[in-house]
């Protein structure tokens, strides 16, 4: 049995660092760890509480995702000092969404200059009741840097941190037939 953690990516983007920051976690995964990326980020309407008791399908889709999930990974991007539309767009769908209630999330930023949409979405998280796991949130250098999901995977140090990520987010889920991280401290 494996730990099910849903990807949500805050970004439409078909070059998004993010997405790719995602895809690579997802290969990075340790044994006991599977991750999910969510793909109908893109196909979620625009929030409304008038259809909050009776979603659209995309949201029902949304919602069975988090349900089956043990946890979440998100990574978005910042705009204008802020979480992104999309980002914010799904997390509103989940407000008054009792399984998302104590969820363990880790959020991970491909910018580590984008401290204030970091920021602003923990602090959503957490006044939604999600579980943040500040071990598991981590920035990861890759504006600029020219690096693809490839040589994400080869750099050894990205690939320690995003493990040892993983692992901590894991380990928040309760089960505990997840190793701890066992990865040189820098």
């Amino acid at each position: 049995m494996s730990v099910n953690v849903l990807a949500l990516c805050g970004s439409l983007r078909a070059a998004s660092l993010n997405a790719m920051l995602l895809r690579a976690c997802a290969r990075l995964a340790q044994p006991g760890i599977g991750i999910t990326i969510f793909d109908g980020m893109g196909r979620l309407p625009l929030f409304n509480p008038d259809l909050d008791e009776h979603p659209p399908e995309p949201v029902g889709e949304l919602r069975t995702a988090v349900e089956g999930s043990r946890a979440l990974l998100i990574a978005s991007p910042e705009y204008a000092h802020g979480v992104s539309g999309t980002i914010k767009n799904a997390l509103d769908w989940l407000v008054s969404f009792p399984p998302f209630v104590g969820l363990p999330v880790a959020v991970l930023n491909a910018s580590p200059r984008a401290r204030h949409a970091r920021e602003a979405l923990i602090e959503t998280l957490a006044t939604m009741s999600a579980t943040v796991v500040t071990e598991a949130c981590i920035a990861v250098p890759l504006l600029g840097a020219g690096l693809d999901e490839e040589r994400i995977l080869q750099t050894p140090r990205l690939a320690d941190d995003l493990r040892r990520a993983l692992s901590h987010l894991a380990a928040a889920s309760g089960r505990t037939g997840v190793p701890p991280p066992q990865f040189p401290v820098r």
